[in-house]
Order: C-alpha cells, then sequence, then structure tokens
C-alpha cells in the first residue's frame, strides 16, 4: 500500500504501526487484518457518532473537525488516517466506519 499525505503537517512517523497492520499483501479486509494483528487496541471497534465532511475531514459534535493527514487504498477499501490516531475504512459501496487506533 502506498500512504499518500493529504495534509502539509503530515508525516510517516504519524502511522506509527499501521503500515505494518494494513497491507494489501493481505488478501482479508482491512476490518479483519486489524482485528488479527492489531492486539493492544482489541481489535477493530468502530466509534459511533462521526460525519465526514466533503473535504474528507471527520467532525464529532463539540469536536472541531479532524483534517484528512494521509489516505491510501487496499483493493477495493480506502484507508483515511487522522490525527489522534483516528483511522476511516470507506468501502466500495461509499459506507465507513471510523476506528481508534492508538
Amino acid at each position: 500500500m502506498i500512504w499518500v499525505a493529504k495534509h502539509p503537517l503530515m508525516t510517516a512517523e504519524m502511522l506509527g504501526f499501521i503500515p505494518d497492520i494494513i497491507t494489501d499483501s493481505d488478501t482479508r479486509s482491512v476490518k479483519d487484518q486489524v482485528n488479527a494483528k492489531y492486539g493492544y487496541g482489541g481489535g477493530w471497534t468502530p466509534f459511533e457518532g462521526f460525519t465526514m465532511l466533503p473535504d474528507g475531514s471527520l467532525s464529532y459534535p463539540g469536536d472541531p473537525p479532524l483534517p484528512l493527514l494521509a489516505e491510501a487504498q487496499c483493493r477495493d477499501e480506502t484507508v483515511r488516517f487522522y490525527d489522534c490516531s483516528w483511522v476511516c475504512v470507506i468501502q466500495a459501496d461509499g459506507s465507513w466506519e471510523v476506528c481508534r487506533m492508538d
């Protein structure tokens, strides 16, 4: 997978272990990869309440929007990375979920 910076402050180090956890060489879905490899956080645990703004930012009631920092494609799934280790997986049909991977 190739991570593309979407924000000028984005650095590769900000992704931490995410590139090791989510890879396109693993044929499982992104959520299944996270469930299998992300032991400290308990796997993929969706967090409800976010909305996605037209520019790709995530909005949560009462908080300032989180700008999109980086994005990668894993077959037919789009993986987006945000500040505070929020990760969003967007399916080909446009549905999406957000999980915190810290």
